[in-house]
This record gives structure tokens, C-alpha cells and sequence, in this order.
């Protein structure tokens, strides 16, 4: 029985130890397995990144050894391409002068400063007042001032853009001045004009340029409330302190807007030395170039400098006598809400905080701007932030003129010399001497009503979003927000009504970088010399059709643009006319202060643009989500080689890396969920873009791009360069 119990009890200490020792040999061995493994392991990976390592050296001496003669060769291609256009540009303008000269029509050339000073001085005293000839004259003289424009932009001589600059405010004040001359002439003759069902004399005369509506108060029906000119979409609304004086009512709408510019022109001739001076040092610091010791002295001496002139602006501002924007993070300058003038001032601020900011720099949120809560400008429209669209509407009062009656046959009419009176409204403040008068006359000025506006939407203009309305502030010379009440906008049937304390010219705006940042883009071949640029913006889908030097504009659900829908023109032509129409995709070079982006360095972005035009009909681009996290000295977008128009399949496109020195082919896909700089298999880095992609072309490829016509080229680069999909994506 012992001996059983012993056999089927508990092991031995013997058997214990054994088993003990069976299992630390084990564990030993296992130990040692994995040890061995590792340093494999370990040696296979320090010999695959010595190979890898030793690859990347060869593909970079590689690189080093061919850099030059690569650049030298893109240097050559870009020099050619630029020499045929400047020569192309040169003989189309020759042959422009030539045209106009030949036209021989009567009409002075604008750039002949003889013949429009001559031109100006006889239509000013031209005595024709019928509406007919003056809108015809007028249209002359707009076509004169767009060729003035042109004049402008290309001018390079100061002195001779001051006269065109002149010459341009002379005429845009007589183009005013003769319809105001018809509308008198029109109002001179209400009564023979009286409509019958109304007892008022209402009228509409209207051409390509100009809607003129006029209203006379014959009547005086206390009961007036307003009347609306249905078949140009324009009314107003009277109050009854109006409704029974003797008075004419106007609505000039102008397609053409020549009243912004003077806010333009007012801005910079009332810059100040400090807006300069910052302008001058953001410029130094857009660019984010390593400096050397010398040149960070001479920065923070700089620095001190406008730190000194801010203080000064800061004793202005505690005196009330300037108006500047509160800064609440220095982070970034990318956009701002703030529709004040003095904006800009703060905005180089910020611009040089944003450069200084250390781990800040990179941050991409919007600064928080605000203006300070008393300032007496937080009204005036900021023309860098917003943009008037649709032209510019004149709401005036007048006295009426005195009517001709008739007399024994005889028609007799007051003759005055004091032309077409502007009737005050609200009435001025009595000056009188009587303390009860003075008291009545404040009583009525202050229960004075607004008068109201209701105005069908341009038919010519997209708003993406419901307008904002500005008035024309002739003293400041500048667009104000103020004085604007009771908006309301119906959104289906494109009708804004609102109330105004008195009779203005006024605007409708839009923000001009509400469609930023986009959020993807294309560029694909669709044949020799052709491609097609799409941009999906934040509300809209805009794509360019590209066929040499000319360009299609193409949107889905935009009927108010059958007038540059598929419709051929120069790229200049069509920026114009998609800024006019509110459907701009086009940058500025504040368009930075107002949207959030992904800062590149500008000469990289500059210099990927010019060869991707190069390329431009026998590749496609696309955008890409680790463009903006690669770096400011880096830009990453997809890429395939296509040849044939059609959409760009997904699995064909690759991802690259280019920066200032080196371009490679990346790894990692855009769907990766990080993002690696490792160089793909079977690739080279290379010093451009362009000798980069043509190691993938075929033969066919090749041909098309050595051959692609330097108009296309320069088209593809234009377009671009002004939309900058590469930073505002």
C-alpha cells in the first residue's frame, strides 16, 4: 500500500530538480535562438540601410553630377519660350496700334494725349441734352476709358500713368455729368408726360451701359408710398413728408463701376509713412530665407524702428484720432472680418509677428481680428476683403424743375442757372434765431423715416451668397456699411429690398475669396496644346478649357453667365469678365490676409508652375491631401503621364516631392496614413520637375512636349500662377 501511495503521489525531489533543469536549458536555448535571430536580424537591416544608404548616396552624386546641365537646360527652355512670347506680344501690339489707328471712325485715341484732351474739351461743350445722344456719346467715351485702363496697367513710366490716371477721372466725371444734364432735360417736360392713371410722371430710358429710371411727383398723394419700375426690377419707397413735396426721384444704375477706384486712389495718396514702412519690411519677410548675423542686425534695428513708430500710432489711437484693429493672435494674418480701412496698417503687423513666431509660424488658423468697438471707421468696406459686383446704383431726390406753361398761346418757362437741385433729405438742422422753430425743426429731424430700395439682382451676376449692401460715402471716398437697415433678400426670386436715413449710391458686394480655399484641382491633357483646369472651390465648380492662347469658362447651374459660358477668349479677357461676373477663383497679393493656407516658399511654387505648364499636355496633375504637411519648403501633388482626353484614373496617379534642390518620386500613395519622404523603387531624384517626369514619358510623350506651343505654355503658366492651387488648395 506504501508503495502504491508513493507512486501515485507527489514527484520526487529528484525529478523536481530534473525537471527544473529541462526547463532552464529551454529557456536558454530559446533565449539564445532569439538572440541569434536578432542579430540577424539586426545585421540584415544594417546591411539593407547600408545598401539603401549607400544607394542614396549614388542616386545623389547622381543628382549633383547632372544638376547643372539639367538646370541649364530648363533655363534654356523657359528663356526660348519667353523670348517667342515677348516677341509674339510685341507684334500684336504693334499690330493693335495699327487697327486702331486705322479705324478712322471719329474717335480720338485715348494713348494720343492731343486728341483726347480735344475730344474732352468739345463734348464738355457739346450743348446736347437729349438722353438718346448722350448714352450714345457716353458709350464712346466708356470705350474710351477701358482702352484708358488697359493703357494704365501696362504703364511702367509714373509720370505718364498720372496723366492717364487724370485723364481717365475727367472723363468718368463727364460721362456723370452730361446724363445728369439729360435727366434735367427729361424732368424740364414732366407734365407733357403725365401718365393718367397715376397723375405722376414715371419713365424708364436704358441701353447696354445705363438703366435711368425717373419719377416726378405731380400728384403729391399723401397716400404715396413708393412705385416700381417692373420692367428693369428697380423701386423705391417715400416717406410722407416726401411724398407731398415737389420733387423727382432718380435710380441710375451704372453696369460700370467708377466709383471704387476713387477709394483706390484716396487710400494711396493718404497712406501713411509707417503703412509703408511695414508694407516694405512684410515684403522682406515673405520669402523665409535663412539671414546671416548682418542681416538679422540690421532687421531688429529695423524693428525697433516701426516698434517706435507703433507706439506713436498707439498715442493716436488713446486721442480718438485714428481708428486701428485689435489684434488677439499673432499667429497668422490669413484672414480678416473686419471691413475698416485702417486694416491694413495692423495686417503688416501681424505679418511680421507671423514670420517672428517661432513654433507658431506653421500654424494655419486664422488670426482673430476685430475692430475696436468705438471707432468711427468699422463701416468702411475693406476693397482687398470684398468686391462690388453688378455696377453701381445712384438713388437721388431732386427739386423739380420749374414746368413751362402756356399763357395766350405762348409757353412760358423759369429759366434757372443753377442746373438740377439736389433736394436735402433729411432736412438740415434749422439755423433760425427762434428757439421754437429751431425746436420744431429737431423734433422733424429726428422722426424723419428712411426711404427704401427694392432692386432685382444683376442678371449679369453670380452671388453665391445673399449680398451685402454699401453706400458711397462722397467725403471719405469710400463704400460704408452704415445707414443700411432692414435688409431683406428673397434667394428664389433674386430680390433685395432695404431702407436707407437718406438718398445714396450704393452697391451690392460680395466677399472676393468666399470660393478659398479650394478644396481639390485638376489639370489634365485633352490634346496637343489643350488641357482642362478644374478647380472645386468652396461653393462652386469652376473648370478652364485651354486651346492655345485662349480659354472657355465652363459651370454647371450658372445661367446668369451665358454671356462668357463657352465663350472663347484671351485669358486676361476672362479673368476680368469671371471677376466681373462674381465667380472669382483668382488670387491677389493680399489674398493670404484673408485665407487660411498653406504657406510655400513663393519662388518654388513659382518655378513648379512654369515647368508644369511645360508639361501640361501630356501629364496630369492633381492635388493632394500631404501638400500641406510636407513643409514650407516642400510641395507634394499627384501626377500621371495621359495622352488621350478623359477623366484620370485614381490607381495611375503618383505622388511627388519637390522642393528647391531636389524633385523625387514618392513611396508611400495618397492614401497612406502618414506621410513618409521615402524615394519609390525604381526612381531617381532629379533637379526638376520636368527632367523628373520625362524619365516615365514614351516616345509619343516626348514629342508633344518638346513641341508644345509657347502661347499654351504661357496660358497654362498665367492660369496657374493666378489661382495658386498649389498654396490656396
Amino acid at each position: 500500500m506504501k508503495s502504491a501511495k508513493k507512486k501515485g503521489g507527489k514527484p520526487s525531489k529528484a525529478e523536481k530538480e530534473r525537471l527544473q533543469k529541462e526547463l532552464e536549458e529551454q529557456r536558454l536555448k530559446e533565449q539564445e535562438e532569439a538572440r541569434l535571430a536578432a542579430e540577424q536580424e539586426n545585421q540584415e537591416r544594417l546591411e539593407r540601410e547600408q545598401k539603401e544608404e549607400e544607394e542614396r548616396q549614388r542616386l545623389e552624386l547622381k543628382d549633383r553630377e547632372r544638376r547643372e546641365d539639367e538646370l541649364n537646360e530648363l533655363h534654356l527652355i523657359l528663356e526660348e519660350n519667353q523670348k517667342a512670347v515677348n516677341t509674339w506680344e510685341a507684334l500684336s501690339k504693334e499690330k493693335a496700334e495699327w487697327d486702331r489707328y486705322m479705324i478712322c471712325d471719329g474717335s480720338p485715341d485715348p494713348a494720343v494725349q492731343p486728341e483726347i484732351n480735344a475730344f474732352i474739351s468739345l463734348w464738355k461743350e457739346d450743348p446736347t441734352v437729349q438722353i438718346q445722344t448722350v448714352l450714345q456719346q457716353c458709350a464712346l467715351a466708356l470705350r474710351l476709358t477701358e482702352e484708358l485702363e488697359l493703357l494704365l496697367n501696362e504703364e511702367t513710366d509714373s509720370s505718364v500713368a498720372q496723366v492717364y490716371q487724370d485723364t481717365l477721372l475727367s472723363l468718368h466725371h463727364l460721362i456723370h455729368d452730361k446724363i445728369h444734364l439729360a435727366t434735367e432735360e427729361i424732368l424740364k417736360w414732366t407734365k407733357s408726360c403725365t401718365d393718367i392713371e397715376t397723375g405722376n410722371m414715371q419713365t424708364v430710358v436704358q441701353d447696354d451701359n445705363v438703366t435711368l429710371c425717373l419719377w416726378a411727383n405731380l400728384n403729391k398723394n399723401p397716400r404715396f408710398k413708393g412705385y416700381h419700375f417692373t420692367e428693369v426690377g428697380l423701386g423705391f419707397e417715400l416717406p410722407k413728408q416726401l411724398a407731398v413735396s415737389d420733387i423727382a426721384v432718380r435710380i441710375l444704375h451704372t453696369r460700370y463701376d467708377h466709383l471704387s477706384h476713387l477709394s483706390y486712389w484716396a487710400e494711396l495718396q493718404n497712406k501713411s509713412p509707417l503703412k509703408e514702412a511695414l508694407e516694405q519690411d512684410t515684403i522682406l519677410t515673405e520669402t523665409p530665407k535663412a539671414l546671416d548675423s548682418e542681416e538679422i542686425q540690421k532687421e531688429g534695428e529695423v524693428r525697433e524702428s516701426l516698434q517706435q513708430k507703433e507706439d506713436d500710432l498707439q498715442s493716436l489711437k488713446s486721442d480718438g484720432k485714428k481708428s486701428v484693429l485689435s489684434v488677439h493672435s499673432a499667429k497668422s494674418e490669413r484672414k480678416s472680418s473686419s471691413l475698416k480701412q485702417g486694416e491694413e496698417v495692423e495686417g503688416h503687423s501681424e505679418s511680421i509677428m507671423a514670420f517672428g513666431g517661432g513654433a507658431d509660424e506653421a500654424d494655419p488658423t486664422p488670426a482673430v481680428v476685430e475692430p475696436v468697438a468705438d471707432s468711427a471707421e468699422v463701416h468702411i468696406v475693406d476693397l482687398r476683403q470684398y468686391t462690388p459686383l453688378g455696377g453701381v446704383y445712384y438713388f437721388d431726390v431732386f427739386h423739380l424743375p420749374p414746368q413751362a406753361y402756356t399763357v395766350n398761346g405762348w409757353e412760358i418757362r423759369q429759366i434757372l442757372d443753377t442746373g438740377l437741385q439736389v433736394f436735402q433729405y433729411p432736412p438740415e438742422e434749422s439755423q433760425a434765431d427762434d428757439p421754437v422753430l429751431e425746436k420744431q425743426d429737431e423734433s422733424k429731424t429726428h422722426s424723419t423715416t428712411p426711404v427704401g430700395v427694392t432692386i432685382a439682382l444683376p442678371e449679369s451676376v453670380v452671388f453665391l451668397v445673399e449680398p451685402q449692401i454699401a453706400r458711397w460715402d462722397p467725403e471719405g471716398q469710400h463704400w460704408r456699411t452704415d445707414g443700411i437697415t432692414e435688409i431683406s433678400y428673397n434667394g428664389e426670386e433674386h430680390i433685395i429690398s432695404f431702407k436707407m436715413e437718406s438718398f445714396y449710391a450704393f452697391t451690392l458686394l460680395q466677399e472676393t475669396h468666399i470660393n478659398m480655399p479650394f478644396q481639390s484641382w485638376e489639370l489634365r491633357p485633352l490634346g496637343e496644346n489643350s488641357a482642362m483646369l478644374t478647380i472645386t472651390a468652396s461653393l462652386t465648380e469652376v473648370s478652364i478649357t485651354i486651346s492655345g492662347n485662349q480659354c472657355k469658362l465652363q459651370m454647371d447651374q450658372a445661367p446668369e453667365l451665358t454671356s462668357i459660358l463657352d465663350k472663347w477668349m484671351s485669358f486676361p479677357s476672362l479673368k476680368t469678365a469671371m471677376r466681373r461676373s462674381g465667380v472669382s477663383i483668382f488670387i491677389n497679393e493680399y489674398s493670404d490676409k484673408y485665407v487660411a493656407v498653406s504657406t510655400k516658399d513663393p519662388l518654388i511654387e513659382h518655378a513648379v508652375y512654369e515647368q508644369m505648364a511645360l508639361l501640361s499636355s501630356a501629364f496630369a496633375f492633381s492635388w493632394s491631401q500631404w501638400n500641406s504637411q510636407c513643409g514650407q519648403e516642400h510641395l507634394v501633388f499627384q501626377a500621371c503621364k495621359q495622352l488621350e482626353a478623359g477623366p484620370v484614373p485614381d490607381r495611375d496617379l503618383s505622388l511627388y516631392l519637390l522642393g528647391a534642390q531636389r524633385s523625387q518620386q514618392l513611396k508611400m500613395v495618397e492614401s497612406s496614413t502618414e506621410f513618409s519622404p521615402e524615394l519609390a523603387e525604381g526612381t531617381e531624384f532629379h533637379s526638376t520637375l520636368l527632367h523628373m517626369l520625362r524619365d516615365t514619358m514614351s516616345p509619343e510623350g516626348r514629342d508633344r512636349v518638346n513641341h508644345v506651343h509657347h502661347l499654351f505654355v504661357e496660358t497654362v503658366r498665367g492660369l496657374l500662377f493666378s489661382t495658386r492651387v498649389l498654396t490656396f488648395s
